[in-house]
């Protein structure tokens, strides 16, 4: 696959590097305006580091804006006279809709909107995409290269603010989780270090127990709680304390806020 990273940040760096460690390009360009802290890029060999626009998507057949939403109108703008029916547009841009991207390269494009979380860097994304018609044909290619880093869900573009609450800003939330879990091993007699060890590795096991298993959190719940034990006590304090209705009023609360952000 021939891909160009249109706007070399972090999240693009993430891609990028994505892509590369798992051989699935066979050129990148990557863009930026200022080129010199990703100059190393071209250490692979097949990579070229440049600050032309244009120059990244005459040579690409994928091109993956992660630039700042203020800008990716006016590059649409300056790329779109040299869009062929080869490309793919994949747009990571967080509230730039598909028919705004339409309003400015045209409804006949393979275009596809994703949005990957911040776990991408490594390699453990959830990335949902969505697509405009024609771009439905090219949605298996988007997921091929998402889910070299990471996981992906194809979902209506109405359900993309929903996503973000739940992925980006899910990151956040899961680390707070974390966090409070650490706090209460070091309150139990663990160092800090120790504390964020064994809450970081048993959150992994915890979601690669129902990623492998595809059981129900509650069937898991159930494996570690016998009458009158410790964890049920621990569990039933948590849910008088308001556990499940915090964490349910802080995502619609989110997605509350992304909505009128969105109107505004």
């Amino acid at each position: 696959m021939k891909i160009a990273i249109i706007g070399a940040g972090n999240l693009g760096l993430a891609i990028a590097k994505g892509i590369l460690h798992s051989n699935g390009a066979t050129t990148m360009y990557l863009t930026k305006r200022n080129t010199k802290s990703i100059q190393e890029f071209e250490k692979y060999g097949n990579v070229t580091v440049t600050s032309d626009n244009q120059e990244a998507v005459k040579n690409s057949d994928i091109l993956v804006f992660a630039v700042q939403p203020g800008h990716f109108a006016s590059i649409l703008e300056e790329t779109k006279d040299l869009l062929t029916e080869k490309h793919v547009v994949i747009s990571t841009i967080t509230g730039f809709s598909i028919s705004k991207i339409e309003e400015v390269i045209g409804t006949d494009k393979f275009i596809i909107r994703s949005m990957p979380n911040t776990a991408i860097s490594v390699g453990k994304s959830m990335t949902c995409i969505c697509s405009n018609e024609p771009g439905k044909k090219r949605v298996d290619l988007a997921k091929a290269i998402f889910n070299r880093m990471g996981h992906t869900m194809e979902i209506p573009e109405y359900q993309m603010q929903a996503a973000t609450v739940i992925c980006a800003s899910g990151i956040a939330f899961w680390m707070r989780l974390i966090r409070a879990t650490t706090q209460g091993a070091i309150q139990l007699g663990f160092d800090a270090k120790e504390a964020q060890e064994l809450a970081m590795h048993t959150c992994n096991g915890a979601a690669s127990l129902l990623i492998e298993s595809g059981s129900h959190p509650e069937e898991e719940i159930d494996r570690v709680t016998t009458p009158k034990g410790c964890t049920i006590e621990g569990l039933n304090e948590m849910e008088h304390q308001g556990l499940s209705s915090s964490l349910i009023r802080g995502i619609v609360s989110s997605f509350e806020k992304i909505s009128q952000i969105r109107k505004g």
